[in-house]
């Protein structure tokens, strides 16, 4: 079981927290961790991109000129996709690009994820609580000097409003709540903090 030591907001030590080996120490295979990333990105995509075809372009009912004696090619409409204002010929219509990964290859793919931050030198952070008694990025960036926080994820137990409206204007930062953790922020930010009571349930959650 990995023990790792609780730093308060000064990084001062303050304690000893005991990490779950099904959750913290799985061993990482690159595969999983990019499947499930590759299907996070894909349900962001906003698949609204469109083309006019032929079912969608107004007129081209009325046949431009008869079948034969004119000389020209035969044409049965003024939109044809080879005209000028026609239609387009197999272009892109709104999709959907997600698709399905099980949840038990998320669940590991976060449990993999975890594990690869904290085998890393300086890749995970426990702390045992953030306080912001108000609003206030000069505050925050202060707490994130002293923490040595260059571009990392803060994980917290609950909702702070202060400390993550304090955080959003920091460069490299980024504050969500524990039931909000995905791989690829964790995978994306070097650096990982779990204040303490997060670290606590999302090692219940995973286990």
């Amino acid at each position: 079981m990995a023990q790792v030591k609780v730093y308060d907001q000064d990084r001062k030590e303050v304690g000893e927290l005991s990490l779950a080996p099904e959750v913290f120490e799985v061993e990482v295979k690159p595969e999983i961790l990019h499947l499930v990333v590759r299907q996070q990105m894909a349900a962001k995509r906003a698949g609204t991109h469109a083309t006019r075809n032929r079912a969608r372009i107004r007129g081209g009912g009325r046949k431009p000129w008869r079948q034969k004696g004119t000389g020209r090619a035969r044409a049965g409409s003024g939109r044809s996709p080879l005209w000028r204002g026609g239609a387009t010929i197999f272009g892109p219509q709104p999709r959907d690009y997600g698709f399905k990964v099980n949840k038990k290859v998320r669940s590991l793919a976060m449990r993999m994820a975890l594990s690869a931050r904290l085998a890393e030198e300086g890749g995970l952070m426990v702390v045992r609580s953030i306080d912001m008694p108000e609003i206030k990025t000069k505050l925050f960036s202060q707490v994130a000097k002293n923490l040595g926080l260059k571009k990392a994820l803060i994980v917290l137990e609950e909702e702070d409003n202060n400390l993550s409206l304090s955080a959003r204007n920091i460069p490299g930062l980024k504050v969500l709540t524990q039931d909000r953790l995905n791989v690829r922020d964790i995978l994306t930010h070097p650096q990982l903090v779990l204040i303490e009571g997060a670290a606590k349930a999302v090692s219940e959650r995973l286990k």
